[in-house]
């Protein structure tokens, strides 16, 4: 009983080894691998994280912007041309290995610290990073067929008055 009793009396001045999570959070690694996140005011909609990721969870849709509009720059310079019209992530398909992080011109896209994300629904784990509502990508991509009819359009116009001005030439020459 006393020899039970000394390995108890050994124990009770050790500090504890394990910690009480959620309680207390554990302390992480500066580089630890957790949750992507996208700063939309700085993603250009390259493709380039699509194209790297292993797995294909990112998708990726983009419209190109009328000449008339202006999407701004990011925040380190770069003019945008495209407006991302959807940007999802499938966390339940990624594998972390952050290789969509490093080709991104712009760094918008980088891993969080946040590493409690557990749902009861697989839907639930796919992100949405489109600042965008439904209907404003409705209508930008309906600007940008409509802007393209029109170019095409006004292309086909040129190409008939060019066509008649060498028909022209051409009897005038007789």
């Amino acid at each position: 009983m006393f020899i039970g009793m000394s390995v108890t009396f050994k124990h009770l001045f050790v500090p504890a080894v394990t910690i009480q999570y959620p309680s207390v959070k554990p302390q992480l690694p500066t580089r630890e691998r957790n949750r992507l996140y996208v700063n939309m005011d700085d993603c250009i909609g390259c493709l380039q994280c699509a194209r790297a990721c292993p797995v294909n969870c990112i998708e990726i849709e983009t419209v190109k912007k009328i000449p008339d509009e202006d999407l701004g720059l990011t925040s380190n310079g770069k003019k945008k041309a495209l407006w991302v019209t959807k940007f999802d992530i499938d966390i339940a398909k990624c594998c972390y290995c952050e290789l969509c992080v490093f080709p991104c011109p712009t760094d918008c896209i980088y891993m969080t610290d946040v590493y409690e994300f557990s749902e009861f629904e697989r839907g639930n784990l796919i992100y949405d990073f489109v600042t965008l509502t439904g209907e404003e990508r409705k209508e930008k991509n309906e600007n940008y067929e409509k802007f393209m009819v029109e170019k095409a359009a006004q292309k086909e116009a040129e190409l008939k008055a060019k066509a008649n001005e060498n028909k022209d030439n051409s009897q005038d020459k007789k």
